[in-house]
């Protein structure tokens, strides 16, 4: 059995780390995968969203010690710890998180767009523990989508902390009860994927390329982006399809 499961289901791709005995923890194997599947995310056109979660209740305890003690590769190709944490994904990514989602799989998570966990989730960047520092994301993820000082405490604490805190810190976008993470996540994918794909993919753009730009150049900045989406086959068919009353048919153009 793979160690990274992916399928597709109605324009959803379903990316599930599979090493249950692990906590799911990235070795190079599955940091191969995960590049893999994430990189193919911007080039299938069968895939609109993609969630991603693991398997045996877990989401991810992070990068596995015993790989990198046997020096295995888990940054391949220039795409950070687990293939994806530097990697610029157009497309939604949501992460699905039932139990424990700590070091790196927390920052695989930070890396992730929307994040939906169950209420029994729990989230922490032990690493100073261990006398190492979170460098695949959560130094300098957490400060942008978290409080400064919660992200100040989480980090210099390495203490663990349950998905319905983060959810009142906005960190976190739905919680629900254990055992539903994925299946909510999957309806969160829907309601997307319903929406224009170009839409969709550029407005994610935006927001994620925007927060470096100064404020003097973000609407000439955004209009490069944008103008493209106005002049689309999609736009008129949204257009059409309101008129008409029914539901648009996107072609992605």
């Amino acid at each position: 059995m793979a160690e990274v499961e992916f399928e597709v289901r109605d324009g959803i791709g379903i990316i599930t780390l599979n090493r249950p005995e692990a906590r799911n923890a990235v070795n190079g194997a599955v940091a191969a995968a995960l590049a893999d599947i994430t990189e193919s995310l911007e080039t299938r056109t069968d895939v609109r969203v993609a969630v991603l979660t693991g398997a045996g209740g877990n989401f991810c305890s992070g990068m596995d010690l015993k790989a990198f003690l046997r020096n295995e590769d888990v940054k391949p190709r220039g795409r950070g710890f687990a293939g994806l944490i530097r990697a610029r994904i157009d497309k939604p990514l949501i992460a699905a998180i039932e139990g424990y989602a700590l070091a790196g799989g927390f920052e695989i998570a930070l890396a992730c767009d929307l994040i939906v966990a169950a209420t029994d989730a729990r989230f922490g960047l032990p690493e100073v523990k261990r006398g190492l520092v979170a460098n695949a994301g959560g130094l300098v993820r957490l400060p942008s989508q978290l409080p400064y000082r919660i992200a100040m405490e989480l980090v210099l604490t390495g203490a663990t902390v349950p998905a319905e805190r983060l959810v009142a810190l906005g960190l976190v976008n739905r919680v629900v009860a254990p055992g539903q993470a994925l299946d909510e996540a999957l309806r969160l994918a829907v309601e997307i994927s319903s929406n224009g794909p170009l839409a969709v993919t550029t407005s994610k753009r935006v927001l994620r390329d925007s927060r470096d730009w100064p404020s003097t150049e973000a609407f000439d900045r955004q209009d490069a982006y944008t103008a493209p989406v106005f002049r689309s086959e999609d736009a008129r068919e949204g257009a059409r399809a309101f008129a008409e009353k029914r539901a648009p048919r996107w072609i992605g153009r």
